[in-house]
C-alpha cells in the first residue's frame, strides 16, 4: 500500500488526458489567501475534450482575484486550441497559450472582456498530497470525477497584476490541486481551508456530492480530510462518506462525520456577493454553473473521542467554497 501511495504521489501532477473518446476534463489550479486581509486569488489551467470529438479539445486559462474589502472581484478566461498548449503526461509541466505552470512556479496573463490579470508567482511546501478518495478509486472508472490536493499548505510569493495594478504576494498560503474525469459531478459543494485563523498550520479538504443514476439521485456523499497538530483525520472511505452528514444550499453548508477515534462537525458559508459565477463545459454536453468563492467563513468542531477533548477551529474569510449545479436560480452573475 505504501509503495502504491508513493508511486501515485510521484505522478500526482502528470496529465491523465490521452485523447479519450468518452470525453475528458482536467484542471490544475492554485489558490491562496492573503495572510491577514480578506483577499485571495485562484488560477486554473484546464483541458476540455467533448465526448466523441477529441479533435475539438481545447485548453482554458482562468483567473480570479477576490477582494472582500472592496466587494469587487476580477475574473478573466481565455480559450486556446489544444495544439497551442502542452499538458505533459510524464512530468509536471503545463502550458496554456503562453501561461505556464511548473513545479514551484507559474506565470501567465489573461485579457478578459472586463478585466485583465497577470501573474509571476513561486510556491513551495513539503506537505504530502491529500486524497479525498481511497487510493484505489483513483485507478478505477468510478467515480467519473477525481480530485486530489497535490500540495496542501503551499506558500506563494511574487506579483499578481489586476487591471494594471500590481499586488505583492508575500507568504500567501493556499494549495496546488489536480482534478480530472470524464464528466463533472452532477451536484456538489467543495471546500478547503489552508490555515485557520486560530490554527494556522491546520488543513481541511471536504466535499458533499450527489450523483444522478438515470432518474435517481444518490444520497449525499461527504468525504473529508483534516490535518491538525501532526495528525491526519481521514473520513474518506465510501461507507464512511455515505454515513456522513452533508447538506448545502445557497450559500451555506453543514457537514459532519465520525468514527471511533474522532468526530468533525462544521459549517462553511459566505454571502452571495462573495461568489463569482463560472460556466464549465461538461464533456457529455451542456454547461455546469460553478459558484466560486475563496473568501468564505468556516467554523469546525473537532472532538477527539479517545482523549475526550474538543477544539474549535475558525476562519473568517480563508475558506474555499464552490458549488457546482445545473440550477440557474442561484442569483450569481455568470462572469466567465
Amino acid at each position: 500500500m505504501q509503495d502504491r501511495l508513493e508511486t501515485f504521489s510521484r505522478g500526482v501532477n502528470f496529465t491523465r488526458y490521452r485523447g479519450q473518446p468518452e470525453g475528458h476534463y482536467e484542471s490544475f489550479f492554485v489558490r491562496a489567501n492573503h495572510p491577514h486581509r480578506a483577499q485571495a486569488f485562484w488560477i486554473r489551467y484546464t483541458i476540455f475534450s467533448p465526448k466523441g470529438r477529441p479533435d475539438d479539445a481545447i485548453g482554458e486559462i482562468w483567473a480570479i482575484f477576490f477582494d472582500a474589502e472592496l466587494n469587487r472581484h476580477a475574473v478573466a478566461k481565455q480559450e486556446y486550441r489544444l495544439a497551442d498548449c502542452d499538458f505533459d503526461a510524464s512530468s509536471f509541466r503545463v502550458r496554456v497559450g503562453k501561461a505556464t505552470l511548473l513545479p514551484n512556479r507559474l506565470e501567465g496573463a489573461i485579457e478578459g472582456t472586463q478585466h485583465s490579470l497577470a501573474w509571476n508567482l513561486k510556491f513551495e511546501g513539503d506537505s504530502p498530497p491529500a486524497l479525498l478518495l481511497p487510493l484505489a478509486f483513483y485507478e478505477r472508472r468510478f467515480p467519473a470525477a477525481k480530485s486530489v490536493v497535490s500540495l496542501p499548505m503551499a506558500r506563494f510569493s511574487g506579483v499578481l497584476t489586476v487591471d494594471g495594478k500590481q499586488i505583492e504576494i508575500a507568504d500567501w498560503v493556499g494549495s496546488q490541486n489536480h482534478n480530472w474525469g470524464s464528466r463533472h459531478t452532477d451536484l456538489y459543494a467543495w471546500g478547503q481551508v489552508a490555515g485557520f485563523d486560530n490554527q494556522p498550520d491546520s488543513f481541511l479538504e471536504v466535499a458533499t456530492a450527489r450523483l444522478r443514476l438515470g432518474p435517481f439521485w444518490t444520497p449525499p456523499i461527504t468525504p473529508m480530510v483534516l490535518r491538525h497538530k501532526q495528525r491526519e483525520y481521514a473520513f474518506t472511505g465510501l461507507g464512511q462518506a455515505i454515513r456522513a452528514r452533508g447538506k448545502f444550499g445557497y450559500f451555506s453548508w453543514q457537514f459532519a462525520s465520525r468514527n471511533r477515534d474522532a468526530e468533525i462537525a462544521a459549517t462553511i458559508s459566505a454571502p452571495r456577493e462573495a461568489f463569482v459565477g463560472l460556466r464549465y463545459y461538461n464533456p457529455p454536453g451542456g454547461v455546469k454553473h460553478c459558484l466560486n468563492s475563496k473568501i468564505a467563513r468556516c467554523t469546525l468542531r473537532l472532538t477527539d473521542r479517545r482523549a475526550g477533548t474538543t477544539e474549535v477551529l475558525e476562519t473568517k474569510n480563508r475558506a474555499a467554497f464552490e458549488i457546482l449545479t445545473d440550477d440557474e436560480t442561484h442569483g450569481v452573475e455568470m462572469s466567465a
